[in-house]
């Protein structure tokens, strides 16, 4: 998905009007709408301005993960002892055999708890 494409989508979501984003970012509507159209890229200033507006990373708006909290939230507390960052850590750590075995728990898990939430539901 292209940058303007992420905006456009994230904007809508959020029922954000262009005019209004374009307030809050001190530009013309015209440059809102052609970074949707993907004709110009925001300057870093900007895109920096966006990503906070939306509490998105620059890289999620960028393309370069689909991981689309802010970097900041990798400090997130998951449990007492480990943040998002902590266990980006460990599973970095490990091998790559270990990786795919620790995607496949996660998975097992994950239908546990879904299966789980449907029999409550």
């Amino acid at each position: 998905m292209s940058f303007g494409e992420k905006l456009y989508n994230l904007r809508s979501e959020q029922g954000v009007f262009q005019k209004e984003l374009a307030t809050h970012l001190h530009i013309s509507v015209s440059a809102i709408s052609s970074y949707e159209n993907d004709i110009h890229l925001p300057d870093l200033k900007t895109l920096g301005e966006i990503a906070q507006f939306f509490h998105v990373s620059t890289d999620y708006l960028l393309g370069r993960t689909e991981y689309i909290a802010p970097i900041e939230d990798t400090d997130s507390r998951l449990l007492e002892e480990y943040t998002v960052s902590d266990l980006i850590n460990t599973v970095i750590e490990l091998t790559p055999e270990r990786r795919v075995d620790l995607i496949k728990y996660i998975k097992v898990l994950k239908l546990s708890d879904d299966s789980e939430k449907s029999r409550q539901g």
